[in-house]
């Protein structure tokens, strides 16, 4: 069985993280590859964006990448505090971790930002949320990403998006860079995606 690690930062948005957990325990219950889903973070309880309180399974510290596939990561909203802990250098580190030992990193909307904090995108194509402004993209840049103007970008072992529609791509991406197309196809049917 794989296993995913799912990062849940303060302010992270509920949608953006559940579409992990659920295409994935789709694939554990009616697909060919049982993927499992252990939710982690730098507290023992975090308020998401629209106030939903979560608590996460497993202590960050006690988290070894060695345990995981992959690593997933939501966006959230600054003014609920997200960037507070994925800017937190000890998550900035994991995602390094997941990178030199090539596994997937899975980032949806603003969950692009900590891969690009951390200096895995530097020279790498990505996306993330783009502001009226542009200053989600134009901060990407600065991390040496080339930032692309599409929904969903794979750069090697990296996945990013642009915001919570491209949620469940972002999620069957990753899943079938663990378990492939076939698996893919039969989750994606059995949860009426097509």
């Amino acid at each position: 069985m794989k296993n995913v690690l799912l990062f849940l930062p303060q302010g992270f948005e509920a949608y953006e993280a559940s579409v992990f957990t659920d295409v994935m325990g789709w694939s554990r219950e009616v697909g060919a590859a049982p993927v499992n889903v252990v939710t982690t973070a730098l507290r023992p309880e975090i308020t998401c964006t629209w106030n939903l309180i979560v608590r996460p399974e497993a202590e960050f510290a006690r988290i070894d990448s060695r345990d995981f596939d992959a690593l997933a990561i939501p966006g959230g909203f600054e003014t609920a505090g997200f960037y507070e802990d994925a800017y937190d250098g000890r998550f900035l580190e994991l995602i390094r971790v997941f990178d030199r030992e090539r596994k997937p990193i899975a980032a949806v909307c603003v969950g692009a930002m900590p891969v690009g904090k951390s200096g895995v995108l530097n020279e790498r194509k990505a996306t993330t949320y783009d502001l009226p402004d542009g200053s989600r993209r134009k901060e990407l840049a600065e991390f040496g990403a080339i930032v692309l103007d599409e929904n969903v970008v794979v750069d090697g072992n990296i996945i990013t998006s642009t915001g919570p529609a491209t949620a469940p791509d972002v999620a069957f991406t990753l899943l079938e860079m663990l378990t492939g197309k076939e698996n893919v196809a039969s989750v994606r049917h059995e949860m009426r995606f097509g």
